[in-house]
């Protein structure tokens, strides 16, 4: 009969440990994307501000125009 290395506990702490790694990177590679995507969203928050405030001024020269 052939001796296994690791008996049924080993190979089921071995799964645990693996699966938690696999759990921790995740969130990991999770909470990077977060900040990539807040990082985005703060450009383009900061371009809508200029497209904002050119609009602004351009609706203020029209109004002048008009009158």
């Amino acid at each position: 009969m052939v001796k296994l290395p690791f008996g049924v506990q080993e190979f089921t702490l071995a799964i645990i440990v693996g699966t938690l790694a696999a759990i921790v990177y995740s969130l990991r590679v999770l909470v990077l994307m977060e900040r990539r995507i807040a990082r985005i969203e703060g450009h383009v928050e900061r371009v809508v501000t200029k497209v904002m405030k050119e609009e602004v001024r351009i609706e203020k020269s029209l109004k002048r125009k008009r009158r």
